[in-house]
């Protein structure tokens, strides 16, 4: 129970620290409501859930670097930087493929649904 605490905590902290995390929460109830609006199946809740997912971990493990970098090195270092940078990039290619699987799997409904028949 203590380390389902401490988890709890570090998404707290997430949400409290990242002006990011809070983007990432509104892509995420857009991705869920449009997902049981249009009714998709399992396999494609299984794509997104795996986007989704994949993108909270990055801005997870980004942010965790940032706070263990800055207390390694308050002071600027060209290598912390490009260090937040990489972690910080890592963070938009997740979000890049998760913005692509949603367009995939949630494109095709929304294509129909704007449809004049």
């Amino acid at each position: 129970m203590r380390s389902f605490k401490h988890a709890y905590a570090g998404i707290s902290t997430l949400l409290k620290s990242q002006q990011n995390a809070w983007i990432h929460a509104a892509a995420t109830v857009l991705v869920i409501t449009a997902g049981l609006c249009f009714k998709i199946t399992p396999a494609e809740w299984c794509w997104l859930v795996l986007a989704i997912t994949a993108v909270w971990s990055a801005e997870a493990f980004n942010t965790a670097l940032e706070f263990l970098a800055d207390v390694a090195s308050p002071e600027f270092h060209p290598l912390v930087k490009q260090a937040k940078d990489v972690a910080a990039g890592a963070v938009l290619i997740s979000a890049i493929g998760a913005a692509i699987i949603g367009s995939i799997v949630i494109g095709p409904y929304a294509m129909r649904m704007t449809k004049c028949e």
